[in-house]
Order: structure tokens, then sequence, then C-alpha cells
């Protein structure tokens, strides 16, 4: 199989692309939406036509509201970001907004600091739950077949490519608030949390072919190199990875150009993270455990070295 032939060149193209995203992390930062931090938000429509940022940023000013974010959503639409407003400061707002035009409020959306806390809380003990959940079965999903690398290699290494496909769509979501102003809510740990099972699900299709092949050959005392199984086993399995990613990134497209606004966002970041997937589960996961074995399969005293 070509594949693992030119792994070295798949692990240097994808230090790259992990460079990217995150230098694109670290410079444009992902800004933490109302769901983390608390604020109020609201989307107000113009239907006559939207006024000037200006005009608009003037108007929020006569409510004593403190720092305030005014951003563009689609043509005649803007978003306001504020502290925690009270429901007299809404309506304030509300009619500051509609002097001498006419608005319609499409959205409004109120968390307090002590909720968004918690649900920050708990979105970052969802994340590492199920980063431990998945080695803990991959660990034992491979016990009975430890060579020629441990059963516990297979988890790390699914933990690793689970690192890879949340950092290369988290990059791009950074410079997608840096492009449009959007900020992580809710609805982002929500993609990243289906891409785990995502990610997870497309690598072990390959892995447990891996371990089919391994038990056949200890049962039939076949000496097949491990690196001639990996390749065949992706071989196998390359089809109905690239299927199944296909239709999902087809109905992941359609959701971008033809879905709501409110879910474009997280429609982009999940076929950034499906790419990301199918691109670490055939050309990443299963390469990776070649290096592994090598190392293995050496002599005790050369591992020393």
């Amino acid at each position: 199989m070509t594949i693992t032939k030119y792994r070295t060149l798949i692990f240097s193209l994808t230090g790259v692309i992990l460079l990217a995203a995150i230098s694109s992390i670290l410079y444009f930062g992902l800004p933490l939406g109302i769901d983390f931090t608390g604020g109020s938000l609201m989307q107000v429509e113009y239907p006559q036509g939207r006024p000037p940022l200006a005009d608009i940023q003037t108007q929020v000013a006569t409510v004593p509201l403190g720092a305030v974010s005014v951003r563009e959503s689609g043509d005649n639409a803007i978003v306001l970001r504020t502290r925690t407003m009270l429901p007299e400061e809404h309506d304030k707002v509300l009619a500051a907004l509609s002097q001498g035009v006419s608005v319609t409020q499409l959205s409004y959306t109120s968390v307090g600091p002590s909720f968004s806390g918690e649900f920050a809380a708990k979105s970052l003990w969802a994340l590492l739950a199920v980063a431990l959940a998945i080695t803990l079965y991959v660990a034992f999903a491979f016990h009975k077949v430890s060579k020629p690398i441990p059963s516990w290699i297979y988890g790390v290494t699914v933990i690793a490519m689970l690192v890879h496909d949340l950092i290369v769509p988290a990059g791009f979501y950074a410079f997608l608030t840096h492009t449009t102003g959007a900020q992580v809510d809710a609805l982002f740990v929500t993609a990243l949390l289906a891409l785990l099972g995502y990610s997870v699900n497309d690598t072990i299709v390959v892995f447990d072919r891996i371990r089919e092949h391994l038990a056949t050959n200890e049962k039939t005392n076949n000496k097949e190199p491990f690196e001639l199984t990996v390749g065949k086993s992706i071989s196998e399995t390359l089809t109905r990875s690239v299927n199944t990613s296909l239709t999902v990134v087809l109905a992941l497209v359609a959701l971008v150009f033809f879905g709501a606004t409110a879910t474009r966002d997280f429609a982009l970041v999940m076929l950034v993270g499906v790419i990301a997937g199918t691109y670490s589960s055939i050309l990443l996961a299963a390469p990776l455990l070649i290096p592994f074995a090598r190392w293995y399969t050496r002599p005790a005293e050369d591992r020393k070295k």
C-alpha cells in the first residue's frame, strides 16, 4: 500500500497543518461567547436597510451599559453583545434602536455569570471524560492483540488523532472569529463533541481490520510484516471511509449554504473537522503504528540506547 510508504511525507504535512492551526489559535485567539462569560446577546434586523454602525452605536450609547459590541450580521441585521441586561434595559435598547426606523428583534439571549461558569467547567469535563473513555475502551478492545505493539499504544494513537481532529477545526474557527466576529459558544462545544465520536469511529474501523488480520496471522502462524498488514487494512477500509465521509460532507455543505445563519458556524466547524478526521483516519492513525512496531520489535538492548 503506497500510503504507508509515504508516511514520512504525510507526517511532515501533518506537522505543517498543526503548526498553522496552533498559530491561528495563538494569534487570533478563541473569544468566548456569553455561554462562557455571561452577558446578553441581541440580534436585530432592519427590514428597510441597516443604518451605519456608527449611528447604531450612538443610539445604544444612550443606555448606560458599559462596553457594547456591535457587529454586522447578514445584509440588514446586527448583533449586539453587552453585559447581562435587566428587562428594562433590554426594552430601552430596543426603543433606542427603533428611533426613526423599523426594527425586528430576531433573537435575544441573556446568560448570568454563574451559569456561564458552570457551563464552561462542564464543557471541559465532558471533553476530558469522552477522551478518557475512548482511551480505556480502545485499550480493552485490543488487549488480546498485543503483538507487535502493546494494546495501550492503540489507545494513545486514537487520542493523538483526536487531538489532531480538534486542533485543526479550532484553528479554523479562530480565523473565522477574526474575520466574521463569531465567538465560542455552546454550538462550538457541541461540534467538538460530535467530532470526537466521528473521528474515533473512523479510526476504529481501520484499527479493527488490523486486529482481525493480526488474529488471523497468529492462528495461521503467518509471519506477515506488520507494515504489510497495516497497508492491507487501510486498502480494505479506504472506500468505506471515503464514501461515509463524502456523504457527511455533502450534507454539511448543504447546511452551510442553505441552512439557517444560526447554525452556519456549527456546520463550518463540523465540515473542517470531518475532513480532518477522514485525513487522520486514513493517512495518520494506522501508519503511526508502524514506528511503534519497529521500536518494540527491536532487541531490548537496542531500545535502551
